[in-house]
């Protein structure tokens, strides 16, 4: 390997002054893009990208140099273990802190607002260390700033792309042609477009490693990519800098990377030696060729498509629109269907314990990924996706399913739908009833045995009161029905014995707009007897179906003596006649 790095520095290298300029230009090679289409390398014509070499005048990235560099051959010995960073090993190999941190930082800011493109801080690493060394070795103050401006050659078609000033010299502090600036490695035309403020400082600054980390994690993800795929890493490394060899370079690095690394203070990393050689032009002097544009291959209707990180254009001129080209069947979306969804159903106030799934396929009937899918709730019931949305827009996987989120009712009873739609032009709709029932209770049980008595005429002067249950917890805002009976059975309606009043203050036996409070206690209004004396049943039933009857008795007072006497002397006795 080594001699093949010196016979890329002798081929590319015309003179001395020409090595040691792309030396000090430190790497500056596209900015960013990374990813492996598997562990062992793969073929990166697969991915569908310009495949020129560095040595190719064509190439996109106008041939900025990079760091070539490779891993130790001695790499960790710990599968998949990068969170468990070893403390020990090399200054190359390992990486600043700073530099550390920023890449897991803008690792998780990605997975919160694009979870779906799978973003691996390994990758952002692999990057930075083939593009700056990490920083130059993790030369960084305490915010994140490099300690002095990382700077790669002037793109001035020598060697390069032609690009032409267009940021006035504000970033790379060249007013003629642009150069790429900052540990990542943009151009100012890409960072104008993708800059980032990941520490908060209000400014997008190329020259701070948080915020060219989080741009650069964003850039990788453009196009809908999937990070986890192989061709979606191939393509992504690919933007960045289209050469073979920076993608198998990047690859090494990556793979290293995710096999553990160990972190290291700020500026004590070591700077690569070996930076890649441009290809001169033809005639010196002369810009190199713009290569025309080629169609993206991903999917319409995705994030912005990332231009060249390096060459970008400068030019006032009209670009030429890139042809459109026709999607694959295999890229075509045609259809939409149930991916296994069961019955919607959910009590009032609680999570659904169904979710929403779908499945997208392509025209070929095969699953298809990436397809956006807008699931929507429609109806009163007050029911609405987790978070209080009730519209929700998500992507398939590589399986070509996506699950909604979870549905949770509100506290209205009754019917509602859930949409599905995905496509444009001629989008395929999926609908799905659902159903909230009122809150339920399985027991419900008076809260004390007291007879409840009332003459005929008068009210009963003790109070009903009850409490509902719903697996042994109280059953708040549970609906109660109560019902005067007549059969020990509680089964049919009375028309005599104790009755409710009504607003109007008229007799009724049937009340139906009962409910729990929120410790599940129901008082009953109060109940009135009428002139029939005798026992009556009152039946209280519950959403859920749970019941209980409760006895009432009309019956008239017994009788009482006058105070001083006794029960035989308020009878009349017999007397005797005189004879006559």
């Amino acid at each position: 390997m080594a001699a093949h790095i010196r016979r890329r520095l002798r081929k590319g290298a015309t003179t001395t002054a020409v090595a040691a300029a792309a030396v000090a230009a430190l790497a500056a090679s596209q900015a960013p893009a990374a990813t492996l289409a598997d562990a062992g390398g793969g073929d990166p014509k697969a991915a569908g990208e310009d495949t020129a070499s560095a040595e190719d005048d064509g190439a996109a990235t106008g041939n900025s140099p990079y760091y070539t560099d490779l891993p130790p051959l001695v790499t960790p010995d710990k599968p998949g273990s990068s969170s468990n960073l070893p403390v020990t090993g090399s200054a190359e190999a390992g990486i600043p802190a700073s530099i550390l941190a920023a890449y897991k930082q803008a690792e998780q800011t990605v997975a919160t607002t694009d979870p779906a493109c799978r973003l691996p801080w390994q990758l952002l690493a692999a990057i930075g260390k083939v593009e700056s060394g990490q920083a130059r070795g993790g030369r960084v103050d305490a915010n994140g700033t490099t300690t002095s401006p990382i700077l790669g050659p002037a793109l001035n078609g020598q060697g390069f792309a032609l690009i032409k000033d267009t940021d006035g010299g504000a970033y790379d502090s060249d007013a003629v042609h642009d150069r790429a600036v900052g540990p990542m490695q943009f151009i100012p035309s890409t960072w104008a477009s993708w800059g980032q403020d990941a520490n908060g400082d209000g400014r997008k600054d190329p020259n701070n490693i948080y915020d060219a980390a989080l741009a650069a994690g964003r850039y990788l993800c453009a196009n809908d990519r999937d990070l986890a795929i192989a061709a979606d890493l191939d393509k992504a490394v690919l933007s960045y800098n289209r050469s073979t060899e920076y993608l198998r370079t990047v690859r090494s690095w990556f793979s290293y990377y995710q096999r553990g690394t160990h972190e290291i203070p700020d500026g004590t990393g070591r700077l690569p030696t070996a930076p890649s050689t441009p290809t001169p032009s033809p005639n010196p002097g002369t810009p190199s060729p713009t290569p025309t544009p080629k169609p993206s291959p991903d999917k319409p209707g995705g994030k912005p498509t990332p231009g060249p990180s390096k060459p970008g254009d400068g030019s006032t001129s009209p670009k030429p629109k890139p042809p459109t080209s026709k999607p694959t069947p295999a890229e075509t979306f045609g259809s939409l269907e149930n991916a296994g969804t069961g019955p919607l159903r959910a009590t009032a106030g609680q999570a659904f314990d169904e979710r929403v799934t779908v499945l997208a396929r392509n025209a070929l009937g095969a699953p298809l990924g990436k397809v956006s899918v807008t699931f929507t709730v429609t109806g009163d019931t007050g029911t609405l996706f987790a978070g209080g949305r009730k519209t929700v827009t998500l992507r398939t996987g590589a399986d070509g399913t996506v699950t909604a989120p979870e549905l949770r009712a509100g506290e209205k009873a009754g019917e509602f739908t859930v949409t599905a739609v995905a496509g444009t032009g001629r989008p395929r709709t999926l609908t799905y009833a659902a159903t909230v029932t009122a809150r339920q209770a399985d027991a419900i049980a008076r809260t004390d045995e007291k007879a409840l008595v009332a003459a005929p005429g008068e009210k009963f002067a003790d109070a009903v009161t009850v409490k509902a249950t719903y697996k042994d917890a109280a059953a708040a805002g549970v609906a109660v029905t109560a019902t005067m009976v007549k059969d020990p059975l509680g089964l049919f309606d009375n028309d005599k014995g104790p009755y409710f009043k009504d607003a109007a203050g008229k007799p009724v036996r049937t009340l139906t707009t009962l409910t729990t409070d929120a410790d599940g206690m129901l008082r009953l209004p109060e109940i009135f007897a009428d002139g029939t004396e005798g026992t009556f049943k009152l039946r209280l039933t519950t959403e859920g179906g749970a019941s209980v009857v409760i006895e009432l008795t009309i019956q008239a007072p017994e009788e009482t003596a006058p105070e001083g006497t006794t029960p035989e002397e308020t009878v009349p006795k017999e007397t005797d006649t005189p004879e006559a």
